[in-house]
């Protein structure tokens, strides 16, 4: 067993890594920026470390200041948590170089699923079912370029091959604009990523997000969690998650159940992570792979009572896998609300103080926060302040009590997007289930 990590993260998921290690009795190391040092995982971790200004380049995304911090404190590894450096290849290189173990897949593996174009033919490879598309990189080539669009078939969508968390995509619904909207994306996935490589998939009209959870140890032993929908996203950013997946015929998601799993044998995957696939019409199109612990982690945990943080630090220890897929068994349903420091109506981020706060409750209610009265949201990083997990025995349940939580909450002090959520929750449609990723911001008129 691992006897000390750095938690090389902030906020809730930095909390989630700390709680984790202290059940299994791991010794922790919070690294933090100056504006940071009253985070709770701060004050509640065995030893804390200054790593540098507020800017995040200058302390988060600073690898010499966190192996040095690992250094100092004889930590043995790292948890990365997600955002910031959680799927950084050449720090996971830079950690196992300096002789710490980095909890989570080895650099190739991330430089692989890393690069949308690599993980796509990685994936093909393995028997998972992906998106009709370019098959690589596009050329310079004009006519090739047509050839290949009037192959796919209009629409299509453009995409950075190191594009990530929507940037780097544009739609191109006929010939007339293909050249220049391709030429457009080289251009701003090169100043956006370092990498102005392209490729071309089919634009799906009305997809939903459907995403696979699993747990690796690279030993040869996988396991899936179940799916997730993603679906109700504002430009790409997700707001509310569930698990399972409404309305997939089970031969279907079982299917594409089994392709997860062998796919990480075959890349000998170590640890957990998530495929993204577009769900349409009955059909699984694989778009990417996460290979970090992912915001929405908690319903998936809820429905099938693994802690996937815990697993994450056991199979980094070296341990194999926990559990059999025979021994995981799928009960009942959950939701997870994205708590948020921003206008609900401009959706700018609020930084400032917390005056008070009061957590929901009661049966089945979850909250992952790090927050507290009199805490201070500073403007520096991402506005995600909690999240609100319900769990039930069916969907009508798990989404009864997110609303009762959601009346429940009180953040005052700062503007939140809670008023959203409840509004989100008593949606007709989206009570029905199933609907897909434009809805949201055709509902907002965005």
């Amino acid at each position: 067993m691992l006897d000390k990590v750095l938690i090389a993260n902030r906020g809730e998921i930095a909390l989630r890594i700390l709680r984790a290690c202290k059940e299994l009795g791991i010794k922790t190391v919070a690294v933090h920026s100056k504006i940071d040092a009253d985070l709770k995982h701060v004050k509640l971790a065995d030893e804390a470390v200054c790593i540098g200004p507020n800017p995040s380049p200058q302390s988060y995304l600073n690898v010499p200041a966190l192996i040095s911090a690992m250094e100092i404190t004889g930590a043995q590894a790292v948890h990365p948590g997600y955002g910031f450096l959680a799927e950084n290849a050449d720090f996971a290189e830079q950690v196992e170089n300096s002789g710490f173990v980095f909890v989570g897949p080895t650099a190739d593996v991330i430089r692989v699923m890393g690069d949308k174009v690599a993980a796509i033919k990685a994936m093909k490879a393995a028997g998972v079912p992906t998106v009709p598309g370019s098959d690589g990189p596009l050329s310079n080539d004009p006519v090739q370029l047509k050839a290949t669009a009037l192959k796919i078939g209009y629409p299509v969508i453009i995409k950075a091959a190191a594009g990530g968390g929507g940037r780097g995509m544009r739609v191109v619904e006929n010939e007339q604009s293909l050249i220049n909207s391709i030429a457009i994306t080289k251009t701003e996935a090169a100043a956006a990523f370092g990498d102005g490589t392209v490729y071309m998939e089919k634009f799906l009209q009305n997809p939903r997000h459907v995403e696979v959870q699993i747990l690796s140890d690279g030993q040869g032993h996988a396991i899936h969690l179940g799916d997730r929908d993603c679906s109700l996203q504002r430009r790409h950013q997700k707001v509310i998650e569930e698990a399972p997946a409404p309305g997939i015929p089970e031969d279907a998601r079982q299917a594409v159940f089994e392709s997860c799993v062998n796919a990480c044998i075959q890349i000998n995957y170590r640890g957990a992570g998530t495929f993204e696939f577009l769900y349409e019409n009955g059909h699984f199109y694989f778009i990417e792979m996460n290979t970090r612990v992912q915001v929405e982690h908690p319903v998936s945990e809820m429905i099938t009572g693994v802690d996937i943080v815990k697993e994450q630090l056991l199979i980094a220890s070296g341990r194999e896998l926990s559990f059999t897929q025979e021994q995981i068994i799928f009960r009942g349903h959950s939701f997870e609300c994205r708590i948020n420091a921003e206008d609900p109506v401009t959706f700018m981020p609020q930084p400032g103080t917390i005056n008070a706060y009061h957590a929901p409750g009661g049966n089945g209610v979850r909250v992952d926060s790090h927050i507290y009265n009199g805490y201070r949201v500073p403007p520096n990083y991402d506005s995600l302040i909690g999240k609100i997990i319900t769990y039930g025995r069916d969907r009508q349940s798990a989404l009864s009590r997110m609303r009762n939580a959601l009346d429940e909450m009180v953040i005052d002090g700062i503007k939140t997007n809670i008023d959203l959520h409840a509004e989100l929750v008593t949606d007709e449609a989206f009570i029905k289930g199933g609907v897909n990723i434009h809805y949201l911001e055709k509902k907002l008129g965005l």
